[in-house]
């Protein structure tokens, strides 16, 4: 009787394992990310529900390693022994443990990269759509419009955060400075961060694919009024994105 419990929980808890990595990645929801908002998010949104999966996979296997001996090597009613059989090794465990935790970090390691190298990919600032440069200040953020001739820059404080202004559909390549010490550049929603460091310029790339406002944050603990260090992102359509330049060169 107490073997048919073990075995129907063993069964149970396989079975749902299965149906876990049997699942369609466009039945899955976002792990606490929308979906669609832009082209970093499409790209790693993928990575981060495999990588989600594989764990709930590999913490599922090693319940079931942790209730196996629970349930099946109890000491027996009556057993008066200290200690029960004792193994010096079991030789295909020890290469089992070995072998598959290798084999999952290369899977995740490989994929890792390949989308790294896609996020990270961007055109020069002569070929991109539209440019804006982003420096970091404490505790606050400066947007400089490249795209317009006068380069008007919007520049916020600790009380009043600045807003990011992007078009619709349309890459736009951010330049990232800091000027006193490190940041970083962090739309949550859009699943993208870039560090903004003194001295050294950081550059990456992504078009906005849905309407509405996203909040933006530093996401490196930089001084005092860290917490403060707020921007949120408006999208707009690309005639809206054209007005809001227009009104930033007559400002």
């Amino acid at each position: 009787m107490q073997f048919k419990r073990g075995f129907k929980l063993a069964l149970a808890l396989g079975l749902t394992t299965v149906a876990l990595t049997s699942c369609s990645t466009a039945k899955l929801n976002g792990f606490g990310y929308p979906k669609g908002v832009s082209s970093t998010s499409n790209t790693s949104l993928s990575l981060w529900q495999g990588a989600w999966i594989t764990a709930g996979v590999v913490g599922v296997f090693t319940l079931i390693l942790i209730l196996w001996p629970v349930v099946f090597h109890r000491r027996k009613k009556g057993d008066t022994t200290t200690y029960g059989k004792q193994t010096r090794y079991n030789l295909p465990a020890e290469i089992a443990y070995t072998v598959i935790p290798f084999l999952i970090v290369a899977v995740l390691f490989y994929y890792t990269a390949r989308d790294e190298s896609r996020i990270t990919k961007v055109d020069s600032v002569a070929t991109a759509p539209h440019n804006i440069h982003v420096n970091a200040i404490q505790w606050s953020w400066q947007f400089t419009y490249d795209d317009a001739a006068a380069k008007p820059t919007v520049t916020g404080t600790p009380g009043q955060p600045p807003v990011l202004v992007v078009p619709l559909g349309e890459k736009v390549l951010y330049t990232i400075n800091a000027n006193d010490v490190d940041h970083g550049f962090w739309i949550p929603a859009f699943m993208i961060q870039m560090q903004a460091l003194p001295g050294v310029t950081n550059h990456i790339e992504f078009a906005a694919t849905k309407l509405g406002t996203f909040p933006g944050r530093c996401n490196i603990l930089c001084g005092r009024d860290h917490s403060l260090m707020l921007f949120s992102v408006k999208v707009v359509t690309p005639a809206e994105y054209q007005s809001y330049i227009s009104s930033l060169k007559a400002a």
